[in-house]
C-alpha cells in the first residue's frame, strides 16, 4: 500500500470524524466533550483534538460549565454563529431574493432585487452578492459559499440551469460564473428543492425521514428528501409536479400540454380564472380592490378579497385547493411521505386552500394513513428557498462525505 494512499485514507477519516463531531455539536448543543465521545464512540483524545481544531478555526466555542457529578465540571460546546456566513439566493420570476445566514442557517441580512430580464440574470445575481459583501465588509464577515435556488431544471453536478421556463433560457452556467467571480464554493439547485431542504434542516420538516415540500407560486414544483438527502431522479426532473396532468380537457400550460396542475392552480392561473369570470359579469369585491382595472388582479388581491368575506374569491381559492389536493394525493400514492410542507406565494392563502386540500386527500387517499398524511405550511415563509439555498453550503460544510 502506497504512503499516498495511506495518507489520503487518514485525511478522509479525520475529515469524517471532524464532521461527526461538528454535526453532534450542531444538533445537540450545548454538549460536553465527554458526551460527544460517548455518543459518537470516538475516543476522548480524538474528540479533544478535533474540538481544539474547531475552536482554533473559530467554528466552535466553549460556553457555561455544566454541573459536576463528582469530577471536574464539564465545559459545554456550541457552534459559533458570529464568524462565518453563507449567501443564499432565490431566483424568482419577478424578483431575486438574497439572504445572509449564519452557521445555524438563520438569516442575519437580506435584500431583494427586481428581475429586469433574462439576459441580465447573472448580472443581477452579482449585483445582489456585491451589495451584501460590501455591506458586510466592516463586520469582518467570512463567507463559506453561495447557494442558489433556481426555478426550472438544474444540473446540480455542474451547477448549470438547464432550462428556466419563466425566462425561456437554457444552459446558464451559474456555478462556474460565480465561482470564477468570487473564488468561493457555489452550489445550484431547483428552488422547490432548496425550500424543502431548508424546511428539512431548520423548518417544519422536524427531521422527517421522507419529506415532500411543495412550492406553489408563479409555478408549482416539489422537492423530495429521503433521510435528509434530496432526491434528484435520473435527469434532475424529480419533483416537477406542476406538469402532472390533472384534467385532460384543461387549459394549455406553458410546457405545451393541457390540464397541468400548474395551469390550474399556480398564481397566474388563479388570476386568469378570476379575470375570465369577472368579464362575464360575476360580481366580486375584487373589482373594487383594483378600481375596475382587471389586469391588476393577482393572488394577493384575491386573498385579500377572500379575507373580507368575498364569496367569489373564497370559491376560487377553494377550487385551487381542490386541484392541489388531487395532485398531492397522486404524490402521496407515489412517494408516501411522512410529512408534506406547503410554501410559496399561493400558500399564503392559508385555510382557504388547506381545508379543500385535506378534504380532497381524505376522499381520494388509498388508505387511512394516506388520507391523514400531515400537511403543514412552511415555517421559513417567503425566504424559504433562499434560506434553503444557503443550506446547500451548510450541508457541504457539516458533512464531509457530501
Amino acid at each position: 500500500m502506497s504512503n499516498d494512499y495511506k495518507r489520503g485514507s487518514f485525511q478522509l477519516m479525520k475529515s469524517i470524524n471532524r464532521s461527526i463531531v461538528l454535526n453532534m455539536i450542531r444538533e445537540k448543543a450545548p454538549i460536553s466533550r465527554a458526551e460527544i465521545a460517548k455518543q459518537t464512540k470516538l475516543t476522548p483524545p480524538t474528540v479533544g483534538n478535533i474540538v481544539k481544531e474547531l475552536i482554533d478555526d473559530q467554528f466552535v466555542l466553549e460556553t457555561t460549565q455544566g454541573e459536576s457529578h463528582g469530577g471536574r465540571k464539564p465545559t459545554y460546546l456550541e457552534i459559533r454563529s458570529d464568524q462565518f456566513f453563507i449567501i443564499g439566493i432565490d431566483v424568482g420570476k419577478f424578483e431575486m431574493k438574497f439572504v445572509v445566514t449564519n452557521l445555524h442557517g438563520f438569516p442575519v441580512d437580506k435584500v431583494s432585487l427586481e428581475m429586469p430580464n433574462a439576459n441580465e440574470l447573472l448580472t443581477t445575481m452579482k449585483t445582489g452578492i456585491n451589495h451584501l459583501l460590501i455591506k458586510s465588509e466592516h463586520l469582518n464577515k467570512k463567507f463559506l459559499g453561495i447557494g442558489v435556488g433556481m426555478h426550472g431544471i438544474v444540473n446540480t453536478e455542474t451547477g448549470v440551469s438547464l432550462y428556466a421556463p419563466f425566462f425561456d433560457t437554457y444552459n446558464i452556467p451559474i456555478k462556474s460564473e460565480l465561482e470564477s467571480e468570487y473564488e468561493m464554493l457555489v452550489k445550484v439547485e431547483n428552488d422547490a428543492k432548496t425550500m424543502t431542504l431548508g424546511e428539512s434542516w431548520i423548518g417544519n420538516g422536524n427531521q422527517a425521514s421522507t419529506l415532500v415540500g411543495i412550492n406553489v407560486g408563479n409555478g408549482i414544483g416539489a422537492g423530495i428528501t429521503i433521510n435528509g438527502e434530496l432526491y434528484q431522479g435520473e435527469h434532475f426532473i424529480a419533483g416537477e409536479i406542476g406538469h402532472m396532468t390533472i384534467d385532460l380537457s384543461g387549459p394549455l400550460c406553458s410546457c405545451g400540454n393541457y390540464g397541468c396542475l400548474q395551469a390550474l392552480a399556480a398564481g397566474p392561473a388563479i388570476a386568469e380564472n378570476a379575470i375570465k369570470s369577472l368579464k362575464t359579469g360575476r360580481s366580486s369585491k375584487i373589482i373594487e380592490l383594483v378600481d375596475g382595472e382587471l389586469e391588476r388582479i393577482n393572488g394577493v388581491i384575491i386573498h385579500e378579497a377572500a379575507k373580507q368575506g368575498d364569496s367569489f374569491s373564497i370559491e376560487l381559492l377553494n377550487q385551487t385547493g381542490r386541484y392541489l389536493g388531487i395532485g398531492i394525493t397522486n404524490l402521496i400514492h407515489m412517494v408516501n411521505p411522512e410529512r408534506i410542507i406547503l410554501g410559496g406565494g399561493v400558500a399564503q392563502a392559508g385555510d382557504f386552500i388547506l381545508e379543500p386540500i385535506k378534504k380532497a386527500i381524505k376522499s381520494r387517499g388509498l388508505t387511512e394513513e394516506a388520507k391523514n398524511t400531515p400537511i403543514v405550511f412552511s415555517k421559513l415563509g417567503k425566504d424559504a428557498s433562499a434560506i434553503g439555498a444557503s443550506v446547500l453550503i451548510l450541508k457541504h460544510f457539516y458533512q464531509a462525505t457530501d
